[in-house]
């Protein structure tokens, strides 16, 4: 029993072995570009909306809706990437079911260029938004005593979306191989719905928590409070 894609040589281009999960990211991205593409190839203002354009929309609406919940704030910029990791993921993880497709986040290498991915892009939407020294005052917070801590949090958090998004697709599909040999009638059926609403919700946690980690490196730094106005002096009597 293979525990990840990596471990499957499908064939060799120039002496490169293209593993499963080389295969599987590309077909990925193919159905995605090309569902897009199809969709929204005849758009047009006067045109009437079909029944793909449609679902399309709800689908983005949806993921800006949910960004605007999690930032308290209108991200148009988060809804690029933050969609893309949503809809790769989930893509990913619902082909699933299709038999002899391997997930490609069920690889630790596919989980690690992800997390990498928002590793970069909290930097480079913190710097954006609010400029290179705005951006690095965040690691000097409450004091420059907690420098190194901060960066070691940013390290951490790209370790902990990696290993956790892997964790979860490597062990339902342990879990569903086992399951098989001892039922393989019954049991598979319903571990696959269980790894369709497992890989939904891993999208689902892995967006958000890109989303999270890159609104706080781009929010706007609060201005020192101020109290009210003095008033007159309580307990003098005006004229």
């Amino acid at each position: 029993m293979t525990l990840s894609p990596d471990e499957i040589t499908l064939f060799t281009i120039l002496g490169r072995s293209i593993s499963a999960t080389v295969l599987f990211t590309w077909i990925v991205m193919a159905l995605l570009t090309g569902s897009a593409w199809l969709v929204t190839r005849r758009l047009r203002p006067e045109q009437p909306p079909s029944r793909w354009r449609t679902a399309l929309e709800v689908i983005v609406q949806g993921i800006e809706g949910q960004i605007e919940e999690v930032t308290g704030r209108r991200a148009p910029h988060l809804l690029y990437f933050a969609g893309t990791l949503f809809l790769f993921v989930a893509t990913s993880n619902l082909l699933l079911v299709v038999p002899g497709f391997h997930p490609p986040t069920a690889s630790l290498s596919t989980t690690t260029a992800l997390a990498l991915a928002v590793l970069i892009a909290v930097p480079l939407f913190g710097i954006t938004s609010r400029g290179l020294g705005g951006y690095l005052r965040n690691y000097t917070r409450p004091s420059i005593v907690m420098l190194p801590f901060n960066v070691l949090t940013e390290f951490s958090r790209a370790v902990s979306l990696a290993i956790r998004l892997y964790g979860n697709i490597m062990s339902g599909a342990v879990i569903a191989a086992i399951l098989l040999g001892v039922a393989p009638f019954f049991l598979p059926v319903v571990m696959d719905m269980l790894g369709l609403l497992t890989g939904l919700i891993q999208a689902y946690i892995f967006s958000v928590l890109a989303t999270v980690y890159i609104s706080s490196a781009t929010a706007p730094s609060q201005p020192p409070a101020t109290g009210p106005a003095p008033g007159p002096a309580q307990g003098k009597e005006t004229p």
